[in-house]
């Protein structure tokens, strides 16, 4: 039986550039860390040395893996860090030469000896892989994880077996859920016996592990921190970090939509959108807009939530809030029906394929974000059961093989627009279910999800995460390594 996969693991509150590259490794170390503590107390650490591999070491640099892990063994939370001082904490491990372990214990640290980017050396189980050796004593001890994509980890033991993937949302590994699915034929069984829609089908799995009180809040939680992303991406302006010296674009875009419109807080701007009409340029711009801003926050070592991977985390929010201020539904459940729906398609292609571009090229972020965004605005609108899964299948087939090349690897060109196109193709696919009789489609979400994973197995590793082809060797630079 495959493992419980609860929304709140498709959607977890982040850390940008990266859930496979930052998040993954920062969640890593912090496990490591506890689990030190726990065997032989942090006073017996004498060092840590941290080994990145694959596509981790390729393009760990420019995903910040390595202040990721840092962060991690600092003890650090990814949901509640203050991210403005990121850069700050960093400086100080560098010039001090040393890291106080889980905030507790300071330890010999010098980066350049240890956190090594191993760029030639792969570990068998998945690209993403990372090692902490720790002295304790005499003893050296390894530490073995795996980033998996969406941050979500697993763990090699010392006799090689894998463990599966670590959440701190629940602890129950083999979970019984009243409506157990595995892909969508499942789904739609459980829709049709039940009469429900693919919302209330994740909510009563939820119930399994917190009150039916507790998730509507809780996703409304996780829909301030996604606003608040956009908000905030619509307000600043400049430069992006990392040395391609990409422009911020959605300041500059919100300001022109707005026409000079005044306001002083988020409501009074959402209403001011709303203001600027309901032409299909308007929308289309404000669209593109929304996801912009997560993602230009998402480079820059923003806050962002996994939907249901950072790369990809401008497309659900953006068709959301698409939702909320262009579309006719009043519907006061709007954002956790939203969210339950679109994490129902996040989970049938985690558990069917991957969600790691390391693993499947951008086809497992963009395309995978797309189909959930699409699932959830077609079942908002209106759409039955198999025109919501319809929709989800639209929009993956229409990114299929697309590849995951981030120019000098950082999640930013050609990323960040890559979000814009998921978001428009989510719409679009939303809107054609909409208009189709399912019955009559010769293609599946099962076989559309079937063919991701072989398109992905077939995809030459250069095209996976790892900045050796497309659009990353074509533009120069100038970066010594990614």
């Amino acid at each position: 039986m495959e493992k419980f996969i609860s929304v709140f693991d498709m959607f977890k509150i982040s850390v940008g550039p990266s859930s496979s590259h930052t998040l993954g490794p920062w969640l890593a170390a912090k496990k490591c860390i506890q689990k030190l503590e726990q065997a032989f107390g942090l006073d017996k650490i004498i060092s840590i040395q941290v080994l990145l591999y694959g596509s981790l070491a390729k393009t760990g640099k420019g995903h910040g893996t390595d202040m990721a892990v840092m962060m991690g063994l600092m003890g650090e939370d990814p949901i509640s860090t203050n991210t403005d001082l990121i850069a700050e904490k960093i400086a100080s491990i560098k010039t001090n030469k040393s890291i106080l372990v889980n905030n507790k214990l300071n330890i010999p640290f010098i980066v350049e000896q240890d956190m090594l980017f191993l760029r030639d050396q792969l570990l068998p189980h998945h690209p993403n892989a990372l090692q902490f050796l720790v002295q304790i004593g005499s003893k050296q001890y390894t530490y073995t994880y795996y980033s998996i994509g969406g941050g979500f980890i697993e763990e090699q033991n010392e006799a090689g077996d894998i463990s599966s993937s670590i959440t701190d949302n629940h602890n129950v590994k083999d979970l019984e859920v009243p409506f157990q699915f595995n892909n969508s034929d499942e789904l739609l069984h459980w829709c049709i016996k039940t009469g429900l829609p693919i919302c209330e089908i994740v909510k009563e799995n939820e119930k399994t592990i917190r009150e039916e009180i507790q998730v509507a809040p809780a996703l409304e939680h996780i829909w301030e921190i996604m606003l608040a992303c956009i908000y905030k991406g619509c307000h600043t302006e400049g430069e992006l970090p990392g040395g391609l010296f990409v422009q911020r674009r959605a300041f500059a875009l919100n300001k022109k939509l707005l026409n000079g419109a005044t306001y002083t807080n988020m409501n009074e701007w959402m209403a001011a959108i709303q203001s600027t009409g309901k032409s299909f340029s308007n929308i289309l711009d404000w669209v593109s807009c929304f996801a912009l801003a997560v993602n230009e926050q998402n480079a820059s070592f923003g806050r962002v939530v996994t939907a249901p991977t950072n790369g990809a985390a401008g497309v659900v929010p953006a068709v959301l809030l698409y939702a909320i201020l262009f579309s006719e539904n009043n519907n006061k459940e709007i954002v956790s029906n939203f969210l339950l729906t679109a994490s129902a398609i996040g989970i049938l292609f985690k558990n069917g394929a991957t969600i790691s571009a390391a693993m499947g090229g951008c086809q497992a972020e963009i395309g995978v974000s797309s189909a959930m965004a699409a699932a959830a605005l077609t079942e908002l609108l209106g759409g039955n059961q198999k025109q919501t899964l319809m929709a989800a299948e639209i929009a993956m087939e229409h990114h299929l093989g697309l590849t995951c090349d981030p120019v000098g690897g950082l999640v930013q060109i050609p990323c960040i627009e890559r979000n814009t196109m998921g978001a428009i193709k989510a719409i679009t696919a939303a809107q054609l279910a909409l208009q189709s009789k399912p019955d009559f489609a010769l293609v599946s979400l099962d076989k559309v999800i079937k063919t991701m994973w072989n398109t992905a197995l077939d995809m030459s590793v250069k095209y996976k995460e790892t900045a050796e082809g497309g659009l990353a060797i074509q533009i120069p630079i100038g970066l010594a390594e990614c």
